[in-house]
């Protein structure tokens, strides 16, 4: 059977670091504070000239590079993106222009902090269905132009940055031994929409709007919403938590990635964290985090890697996948 099988990845951050002591001169919080509530120490924030096309575009290269490709190889973009350069077009078909590709086709996902969720599983079907033999898959979020810098409880939660894959269909044998995308798992439940949410778009306010969050209710379903996911996972595959090698979490707060790992009974050392240097980026957590450890040598050819996140919606999901 056809797989979708990881060929390259890359990653791009803004310039601009911004620490915690740094946001102690915006709001009143303090260092300890947010990281004893986060784990969070500190995250890039995009400046002029960085958005989330040029961001994606850098990481998508950087992808491209890694896989020994070219743009003119690609035959689909998908970028998983809330906050895009422009209402329309899509970021996506900025991103393909930026690479200068001038064929296939390319188009956004929008499912917030689950959003490369979707976006590999959907990538994945294309690639299945005979669509696309190869994908650039992109996470990129400039978050920082959506946030109330005046509300303490979300400005310190955020960062900006874009990560990317290259997938590639490859024959396998259709057995969990087999490299590429395993299965996927996705949910969405609006009822929580009030939650995790912008208070602006073009149909209601005209505006862009900011980020609003009930952090508590937030914190109060992640645990059971992620190890739901994932638990699905394993019965689609027959695996359990002692199969996996790593753990790749959407990077959203470390008390929460702790608090599914030990329900799920992955240990510590199974589980990539990021959110200590980046913060929350959204769509771009898990393939920044992917990039890291990829790019650190720990997550190996023939790893068995499970990615999950939760989002505004809300939206959440797991993809296992064989590095």
């Amino acid at each position: 059977m056809i797989r979708s099988v990881v060929r390259g990845f890359g990653a791009a951050l803004p310039k601009r670091v911004m620490t915690n002591r740094d946001l102690e001169s915006l709001v009143e919080t303090s260092d300890e504070w947010i990281v004893q509530r986060t784990g969070i120490r500190q995250r890039y924030i995009a400046g002029e000239g960085e958005t989330t096309a040029s961001l994606g575009a850098a990481a998508a290269q950087e992808a491209l590079d890694r896989a020994g490709l070219t743009a003119q190889d690609i035959d689909l973009i998908i970028c998983a993106t809330s906050t895009p350069d422009n209402t329309f077009p899509a970021t996506a078909v900025n991103i393909q222009n930026r690479l200068g590709m001038h064929h296939g086709f390319a188009f956004d996902v929008q499912a917030v902090c689950s959003g490369f969720v979707y976006a590999m599983a959907t990538a994945d079907l294309y690639i299945r269905g005979g669509m696309a033999r190869r994908v650039l898959v992109i996470g990129a979020e400039t978050f920082s132009r959506i946030l109330d810098w005046n509300d303490r409880t979300t400005c310190v939660l955020f960062g900006d940055g874009a990560g990317a894959l290259v997938l590639e269909a490859q024959e396998g044998e259709g057995t969990i031994a087999d490299r590429g995308v395993l299965t996927s798992n996705l949910r969405s439940d609006g009822v929580h929409r009030e939650k995790l949410y912008v208070d602006g778009g073009p149909s209601t306010t005209g505006t862009v709007g900011h980020l609003r969050m009930e952090g508590r209710e937030v914190f109060k379903h992640a645990v059971g919403m992620i190890t739901d996911v994932i638990e699905a996972a394993f019965a689609a595959t027959g695996t359990t938590a002692d199969d996996i090698d790593w753990l790749v979490p959407h990077q959203a707060n470390k008390r929460i990635i702790d608090g599914s790992a030990k329900k799920l009974g992955i240990p510590d050392e199974k589980v990539v964290i990021t959110v200590d240097k980046h913060g929350n980026t959204s769509a771009a957590s898990i393939p920044l985090a992917l990039a890291t450890a990829a790019g650190d040598g720990r997550i190996k050819s023939g790893d068995l890697v499970m990615l999950e996140a939760m989002g505004g919606g809300f939206t959440w999901g797991a993809i296992l996948l064989r590095w």
